[in-house]
């Protein structure tokens, strides 16, 4: 049987390695190794906890520093960045070359296969691959007060603050919209319209400045936190990333 969705998702992975994604039916049970992202939402299932003090020792160890020398708020910043970015980047490949999705996913129906060092492995309902909606306002909402939301509470229990969280999140969709321009020409324009949909939606509306669009040559994207990841290295005394607020403009 044809798989409806293969010549999306080839398109889509071709953005880069955030956007690429596996397929599943959305009533189906995942089979091993694949586990929905509901865990990691889930304070009891320890999941979060186990990738953050991943993402911590890995961290530590490019300092040549035991895991505890980092800040556990550090490792938990970096590690939702990883998680939303790996998230938001396949939707909103989807909608640049497809249009918004007219069934957003929410956690139960993400699954994935943990891995440091890059994307991990995620699958996305084929319902939400091959639907389409008129307007991207919707999803962009649906997408930010679920499982994005849901995401950034649970990583907030590990002392971070909803300002660096949401400033994460921000970052992430400029992220992803500057490497769609950046990957293919052809969808650039959709990918700013979808990304500044979710740039001007409360949540996000005051974690940045933007001057200019998502991904265009005029692009002034600068969050208005920083995901302390510069905190990661000895003495702290990290590099910052180009769009932090520590950054003189």
């Amino acid at each position: 049987m044809t798989d409806p969705t293969a010549a999306r998702r080839e398109q889509v992975a071709a953005l880069g390695p955030f956007f690429a994604f596996e397929t599943h039916a959305a009533d189906s049970q995942p089979a091993a190794p694949w586990r929905t992202l509901r865990e990691v939402a889930r304070e009891e299932s320890g999941v979060l906890r186990d990738r953050i003090g991943a993402v911590r020792a890995s961290l530590a160890a490019r300092g040549g520093r035991p895991a505890g020398a980092v800040e556990l708020r550090v490792a938990a910043s970096v590690a939702h960045l990883g998680l939303v970015a790996r998230v938001l980047s396949p939707v909103l490949g989807l909608t640049a070359l497809y249009g918004p999705p007219s069934r957003p996913p929410t956690l139960d129906d993400l699954r994935w296969h943990s891995g440091l060092g890059g994307a991990f492995a995620l699958s996305l309902p084929r319902e939400t691959v091959t639907g389409a909606d008129t307007g991207g306002a919707r999803a962009a909402a649906e997408l930010l007060d679920g499982p994005v939301r849901e995401l950034t509470d649970a990583v907030a229990a590990f002392s971070v603050s909803r300002r660096v969280l949401w400033g994460n999140v921000a970052s992430a969709v400029h992220g992803a919209a500057a490497g769609i321009a950046s990957a293919a020409p052809a969808p650039a324009r959709p990918a700013r319209a979808a990304a500044l949909l979710f740039l001007h939606h409360p949540r996000l509306r005051d974690a940045h400045t933007l001057d200019g669009a998502p991904g265009s040559p005029n692009d002034r994207f600068r969050r208005r936190s920083c995901c302390l990841i510069y905190r990661a290295a000895p003495d702290a005394a990290g590099a910052t990333c180009g769009d932090c607020v520590l950054v003189r403009p």
